[in-house]
């Protein structure tokens, strides 16, 4: 029985006990129980997966833009039933929308990725990135991109969304504004849409936090350069005809 169990570490008494009787060796299961809980031969539970740590030192209220960056994901659904996935990434400081990415499904390397991109249009890589311990976020791809980008990342406590505030906001607002205001047929219309979204967030919509001025204006007075951070107007495809639209609006 020890030497069964040394081989199949994971195996209980139950499995261990079909195994002997198919080797001749019969024995009464609860007899068969008692002598392996005597041995000590259970089953040790495995703790929870292993999890990347990152900071956990309190996080200092950022001064300027690309400062701190605040990422994460939210799910949505086309009319076909299809699910679909929205990567989003804040500045906190000026509350810009740095990206906002539709997919079926988006892994850490691009995460990583897309991460690049935003650095490469900004002209400038952040000094921290803020997310929770989703799997995409902690994979081997994260850790070497904030390694080689010199970049911290902290991720906010298990079960706390309330430390990665900024980013859950925004989500709401997303949500509630966009999302549950329109019907999406298909993923590139979702793309199309959620872009023209983008740009009215972070050039026309005021935001309470910051005096009621929009993103681009509170990054442009910062940087001293106006219109800095902005992103040109988005090139969204012509509605065509044939009573077709980008986008299907829900009024109540």
């Amino acid at each position: 029985m020890r030497v069964l169990a040394g081989e199949r570490r994971r195996f209980g008494y139950r499995r261990l006990h079909w195994l002997l009787s198919r080797e001749g060796i019969s024995m009464n299961h609860k007899k068969f129980r008692r002598l392996y809980r005597e041995e000590r031969l259970q089953v040790r539970r495995r703790g929870g997966r292993k999890r990347a740590l990152g900071t956990r030192s309190p996080m200092t209220i950022p001064q300027g833009c690309n400062q701190r960056w605040s990422l994460d994901f939210v799910s949505d659904a086309l009319t076909c039933g299809r699910r679909f996935r929205i990567f989003a990434v804040v500045d906190d400081f000026s509350r810009e929308c740095v990206r906002l990415i539709a997919d079926t499904s988006i892994s850490g390397a691009r995460v990583a990725r897309e991460l690049d991109m935003a650095i490469t249009e900004r002209g400038a890589r952040p000094l921290m990135v803020v997310s929770d311990n989703g799997t995409e976020l902690t994979s081997m791809s994260i850790l070497r991109w904030s390694k080689e980008r010199n970049v911290e990342w902290h991720y906010i406590a298990p079960g706390k969304p309330q430390q990665n505030g900024f980013v859950e906001s925004f989500n709401a607002r997303l949500r509630d504004e966009c999302l549950n205001e329109t019907l999406f047929t298909s993923l590139p219309q979702a793309r199309s849409v959620l872009t023209a979204w983008r740009h009215d967030y972070n050039h026309h919509r005021p935001h309470s936090s910051l005096g009621n001025k929009t993103p681009a204006e509170v990054a442009g007075k910062i940087s001293g350069a106006p219109g800095w951070g902005l992103t040109p107007t988005p090139a969204v495809a012509p509605t065509p005809n044939r009573g077709h639209h980008s986008a299907i609006r829900l009024y109540s």
